[in-house]
This record gives structure tokens, sequence and C-alpha cells, in this order.
């Protein structure tokens, strides 16, 4: 078959909406398909939404493909006789982020005209899809709730599993991911003057704010524990995770209203480690229960840092849970067998 993977990007940024596609063009042609990755250049500025959008639904591709798959938004809106949609997330500045202070978008007449014409694209363009996948129960229902339609949860596995491994549990809390303030370091930073134990912290991953890691920083050094808390602002490679995630005591992921589980969470998994996670972090619940396959707490630092010390103090509590994390992922059905066959259906 001759399938177009449609995503949209910001040149230069990477992050895991690009290796979601990376990795399903690898699937797809191990499986025997002819592939070509179709990256839409895209901005979230507001004037420029609208136009954008426009522009990617007189996108033409029936000639080149039998199947599109779209993944990153708004590459849904491209028109296909036969278009999956597999929902990463909506533009969430104008959904489940409306109204909040992560969403830049004024709560004026411009800014709800604007919002308005940006659901209505998105239900005529979600509603024509042949199969409409979200990468999370937390995305279907966002979908049910804003463009009144239903969808199917499909997971999203990672290339290699089998190359993560599990040594003994350190000192690090470690989180490998985007530093963004929604993503939410802070929290973990503050915790860290809380904690009891030698427990130690480390932040890594790339970040489209810098101003945001030097805060880190700062507040690192104002709390007292620059010495335990590592923070290292690049991307960081498969072979780096692996090592990283091999000797950790866990792994934290906070962010707000997460659309999934995460990559971090999942890599952590497959390393046999747990999650520490807030219960306002939206789909990491869905991977992680507390007290089984890591530790739910509230956003706050405190509360945190309690964690973060239970787990120091208790490494067989550590291992079980990073064990039964690892189990989990089987129990969903997270692998590429099952998403190849979803898609292609």
């Amino acid at each position: 078959m001759r399938i177009g993977i449609v995503s949209t990007a910001v040149p230069l940024a990477r992050g895991g909406a690009r290796l979601i596609v990376d990795w399903l063009e690898d699937k797809l042609r191990e499986y025997g398909h002819a592939v070509e990755v179709v990256y839409i250049p895209c901005t979230e500025e507001l004037p420029e939404i609208l136009p954008q959008m426009a522009a990617f639904r007189m996108i033409r591709l029936d000639h080149y493909f039998d199947r599109i798959i779209t993944t990153r938004p708004p590459a849904h809106v491209v028109q296909h006789p036969c278009k999956v949609v597999w929902l990463l997330h909506h533009v969430r500045m104008f959904y489940d982020l409306w109204g909040t202070t992560y969403s830049p978008v004024p709560d004026n007449e411009a800014g709800r005209a604007l919002r308005t014409a940006i659901m209505a694209a998105d239900r005529t363009a979600l509603g024509e899809a042949h199969r409409l996948f979200a990468n999370s129960h937390v995305v279907a229902n966002r979908i049910r709730r804003f463009n009144d339609l239903e969808s199917e949860v499909l997971y999203p596995p990672i290339l290699r599993a089998e190359v993560f491994r599990s040594g003994d549990y350190g000192d690090e809390i470690v989180s490998i991911c985007r530093m963004e303030r929604h993503k939410r370091q802070h929290l973990m930073v503050q915790a860290m003057a809380s904690t009891k134990t030698d427990v130690r912290l480390r932040l890594c991953g790339p970040t489209l704010d810098p101003g945001y890691v030097e805060a880190l920083r700062e507040s690192a050094r104002q709390h007292g524990v620059a010495d335990r808390v590592k923070i290292e602002s690049r991307w960081i490679s498969e072979e780096e995770k692996i090592a990283i995630l091999e000797s950790a005591l866990a792994s934290a992921y906070v962010p707000f209203d997460e659309d999934s589980y995460g990559y971090p969470t999942l890599e952590a998994a497959h390393a046999r480690r747990s999650t520490v996670t807030a219960s306002d972090s939206g789909g990491v619940s869905e991977f992680v229960t507390s007290g089984i396959t890591g530790l739910i707490v509230d956003p706050d630092p405190v509360a945190l840092a309690d964690a973060f010390d239970r787990l120091h103090a208790n490494r067989t509590l550590a291992q079980k849970l990073g064990t039964a994390a690892s189990e989990r992922v089987t129990t969903l059905g997270i692998d590429w067998t099952t998403v190849i066959g979803k898609l292609l259906s």
C-alpha cells in the first residue's frame, strides 16, 4: 500500500510527536508498505492559525497515496478519500486550556470567534475521517466533549522496547522530557527543598523556553538544592535515555492535564521503573495506578517530596512498582502489531 504520514511540525524542534511519526514510518516499511512522510511547517501564532488551516485544506494527495495517516494538528484538515486520523491532541489553547493561564487566546469577541471557527473546522475534518483514533482516553473524551464525535483509543508504543535495561535502583528521580512551563519541572525542583533523604533529581530534555530553564536553575540555587538537582537542557539521545533509566530510582512526570501517559512514563516502564505523577496530570493516570505502577500525589511540592523520599527509603517498593509498570505495558496492548493493524483497517 502507498501510505502518506501527514503531520505538522515546528522546524528544528523535536519531541514525542515527531518520534511517533519517525517510528510509525519505520514500522510501516517493515511491514512492506511504501511510505512517505509529509511534514507541514506550522506555528501557533494566533493570526496565522486559520490561514494555515485553509492552506492545509487545499493540499491534494489523492494521486500519491492510497491512504494517509495524520497525527499532530491541524494536519487532519488535509483532504483524502481514505484519511485515518490518529489525533495526538487538539490545538489545546482553544479546547481544554481555554480560559486557563496556559492559553494565550483572549476571552473577548475576537478570541471567541477564532475559537468557534477552529472548532467548526476540526469538527468537519475529524468527522470525514475513514477511521478516527485518539492516543488516550483523555483525548478521546475531549473529542467527544468538544467535537461530538466518537473515537477509538490507540496507545502509541516506542520503537524498540527491548533495548531498555534494568539495573540497580539508584538515588536519582529522573525526568526526561521537554522542559516547558506546562510540564511543571518547577514543582519537582521545589519538592527537593522538602525532601528528608539523600534523593537526587535529574531533569533533562530540550526546551523552546530558555528562560524557564534558567528559572529552574535559579530556583534550585535559592532552595539550596543545586548540589542535588542536575539540569541538562538539550536533546537526550536514545542511548543516553537507556543508560540514565537503567540506574534510576524512578521517573517523575507531572505535566498539567497531559494528553496521554507520555513517552517518559512508557520508557521508564520498559526499564522497570515506576513513575511519580500528579493527580491533575491527565492521561498519565491511564498508565499509573497509585501504589501499583507508581505514585500519584497532589500537584504540590511537599507531596512530591514525600513520594520521592518514600521511594528512596524503600528500594523494595521502587522495584515492586517498576516491575508492575513493565507488566502494565502488556496489559494495555501497547505494541506496534496492534497499532499497524488498527491504522490499516
